[in-house]
């Protein structure tokens, strides 16, 4: 059901793959992405070392300004049409690491929230151990999602093509999710979910998962399918923006996360890959003609985030 993409595989190979997930699926493991599993490994083992800290730690380990640092459990609905109430699954946003003199919350830029002796009982040497693990593995992140976005732009236009998204990513918007789920028992027949059903709001999500099952994606005819964890793998798909800006052509499938009984709690970590905040999102000449017309109005990439997580976050301010 799931496909799976090699980046050691041919140029061609790989963008008939890549075409042919976004279009059918919306979903594809992503292999030989040339980052260590050493840093994957120590990405799960400093998310969980965090989540371990007391509750009032986490708390003010918070930023809902610039939706940073942590999210308590139940703080996320992601379907209030089926839910009784939020996910549950906390988690700790880390985004673009912008000085305090240049913050700009209308565009979600600002420092980070970081763990430090100071405001949680991790010693220095653990806080600046998570710090830097995790800006690593941001900037390897980054360089995967630019490689598979050339690779898009050749699937979407032609070999001559491939910087055609270039100018949207020269200072791209990302965010970086630890979450870490519970281990209570889903029930969707009473509207307890680990992870509500929903559609990724942005361009791209890069998600590495330990291995617990208990993702599903809906299919077109509306069955839900399990994901399951694939060692050493990214799941990757396509989100709501970049729908928009094929209009329709790539498509932004429907996902949750159920946690069946007995399970072990789970761990994950969602990588968002945007484009920069002002760039307009607006259908490709590749995508759209007399008889097939834009379907969606221009946007821009930063205030279509700012309208999802409005509309999801209730600490979101």
């Amino acid at each position: 059901m799931i496909p799976t993409i090699s980046l050691n595989a041919s140029q061609e190979d790989i963008v008939s793959s890549l075409r042919d997930a976004c279009i059918n699926v919306g979903f594809f493991y992503l292999e030989d992405h040339s980052i260590p599993q050493s840093l994957l490994d120590n990405v799960f083992a400093q998310s969980r070392q965090l989540f371990t800290l007391p509750m009032d730690q986490k708390l003010e380990l918070s930023d809902s300004l610039l939706t940073r640092g942590y999210t308590r459990f139940g703080e996320e609905t992601l379907d209030p049409m089926n839910q009784i109430r939020g996910d549950t699954k906390e988690g700790f946003y880390i985004g673009d690491e912008v000085d305090v003199k240049l913050m700009d919350p209308k565009k979600l830029k600002g420092p980070n929230v970081w763990p430090t002796a100071a405001n949680c009982n991790m010693r220095n040497e653990q806080c600046g151990l998570f710090r830097v693990t995790m800006e690593r593995y941001r900037q390897e992140s980054v360089r995967v999602c630019m490689e598979l976005v050339r690779y898009f732009a050749v699937s979407l236009t032609s070999r001559s093509t491939p910087h055609l998204f270039d100018e949207y990513f020269t200072e791209p918007t990302t965010f970086l999710r630890l979450l870490h789920y519970s281990a209570e028992e889903s029930a969707p027949s009473k509207g307890v979910y680990a992870c509500g059903a929903h559609s990724d709001y942005g361009m791209l999500t890069l998600l590495l998962t330990d291995d617990n099952p208990g993702l599903q994606i809906q299919t077109k005819d509306g069955i839900w399918v399990d994901v399951p964890p694939k060692k050493g793998a990214f799941v990757v798909n396509i989100g709501n923006m970049f729908e928009r800006w094929t209009n329709g052509l790539f498509k932004s499938t429907i996902h949750r996360v159920i946690t069946p009984k007995g399970a072990k709690e789970r761990y994950s970590v969602p990588f968002f890959f945007e484009p920069n905040f002002d760039a307009l999102v607006e259908c490709l000449e590749s995508c759209c003609d007399e008889d097939n017309p834009a379907k969606y109005p221009p946007i821009t990439a930063g205030q279509h985030l700012l309208n999802m997580y409005a509309s999801t976050h209730a600490d979101f301010k």
